[in-house]
């Protein structure tokens, strides 16, 4: 274990010691922004049969070669064929079938003539031009053919995605699970918002941003409140988390004689991964695990718990419910004024990233005290224009 290590060796642990969970089959509209556990293989044609491609009368292009606007060929229409129907005729040489887009083309026929190019009825047609044979139809699987590989295993599953299982025939989907994620806030100062004895407290903001955060990442937020400085009680709901899948702590794990999360947290088996980071702010940091269940335990600071959470947590989260892509896009930026920063240590400030043609600026917003947006490192900012950030 070293003291102070690199974000990114910080990362590098985390994600060595966590897994994607296990893989549940879920309802198609309950599948929206989960991630696929498996290879779709599509079991049918998309479009099943081959149909028409516009609305006219399908023919034997041999029929109909010769036809001119003066010398146009009259053909009798056996039935009318709507989409959504089967065709119950044939047709034979000399013949024709009144056909509607969609409709599945009737056997014998191999060319659809669009209806601006007849004068017909549902008895009788003139055809006065024809078009080129195989003409205005869409042939079976064009689509999508059986046995093809829609989707394939770990694709994150968009409204997109859901439209494209549902025109497969799926109602249901393998999708990886949810870590649930349980969040513990500590400190005799701190109190829930409503509670009776709040007013003279700070408010728990950490936890609601925190569930936020990890809504936003995939997982299922746990709030198992706020817990006093009472090892105790501390123990007791360290407890309660380490039965979800992850556990996150905020708070109470620095040095000071009121600071109990750490000792509370060796005493339930905690294996120490790193507990500080070359970090500005958030470096208070730790990472460990018990048993099988990833624990972070998030300085209290409101600012450094977000951006400990971005860094550290969310990577893993996104890991365990099977994305690939673990981190946010990353664009450069040109910063507008000078920023200092201690050597050796990484430092994140909020700011306002500004795109002008192919130019990106940014600007900070002020003290990193505030907790209130999200925080980014100067010249590495995700995209996003003329956004405050």
């Amino acid at each position: 274990m070293k003291q102070g290590i690199r974000v990114a060796e910080a990362q590098e642990i985390v994600l060595q010691h966590v897994q994607p969970l296990g893989i549940e089959k879920v309802p198609l509209l309950a599948a929206l922004h989960r991630v696929l556990a498996t290879d779709v293989v599509s079991p049918r044609h998309i479009p099943p049969h081959d149909n028409a491609a516009m609305d006219g009368y399908a023919v034997r292009h041999h029929d109909i070669a010769a036809a001119t606007p003066e010398r146009p060929v009259r053909l009798p229409v056996l039935e009318v064929l709507p989409a959504g129907k089967r065709p119950t005729q044939e047709v034979k040489p000399g013949t024709a079938i009144k056909i509607m887009t969609g409709a599945p083309m009737p056997a014998g026929a191999d060319t659809v003539v669009p209806v601006e190019q007849t004068n017909g009825s549902d008895t009788q047609v003139a055809i006065y031009r024809a078009p080129r044979p195989g003409s205005n139809l869409r042939p079976r699987g064009e689509d999508i053919a059986l046995g093809e590989c829609v989707l394939q295993q770990h694709t994150p599953l968009r409204p997109a995605e859901l439209g494209l299982l549902a025109s497969v025939g799926l109602a249901q989907v393998l999708v990886y699970q949810q870590p649930r994620v349980a969040i513990l806030a500590t400190g005799d100062e701190i109190a829930d918002p409503g509670d009776a004895d709040s007013a003279d407290k700070i408010l728990n903001s950490n936890s609601y941003t925190l569930a936020g955060q990890v809504r936003e990442a995939g997982g299922l937020p746990l709030l198992l409140g706020v817990a006093p400085d009472d090892p105790e009680v501390i123990s007791q709901r360290i407890a309660s988390g380490l039965r979800a899948d992850v556990l996150i702590t905020s708070g109470g794990v620095s040095v000071g004689d009121f600071d109990y999360v750490r000792a509370c947290l060796d005493k339930a088996g905690l294996q120490v991964h790193f507990w500080t980071v070359a970090l500005r702010p958030g470096s208070p940091v730790t990472f460990g695990t018990v048993g099988q269940v990833p624990v972070f335990s998030l300085p209290g600071n409101p600012v450094a718990s977000m951006v400990t959470f971005e860094l550290f947590v969310r990577p893993a989260l996104r890991k365990m419910t099977g994305h690939r892509e673990l981190f946010r896009p990353y664009t450069r930026a040109v910063l507008q004024e000078s920023v200092q920063k201690r050597r050796g240590v990484r430092t994140f400030l909020r700011g306002i990233l500004r795109q002008e043609g192919e130019e990106a600026t940014v600007t900070t917003t002020g003290a990193a005290g505030l907790w209130h947006s999200a925080l980014h490192e100067p010249g590495q900012l995700p995209h996003r224009p003329s956004r405050r950030r």
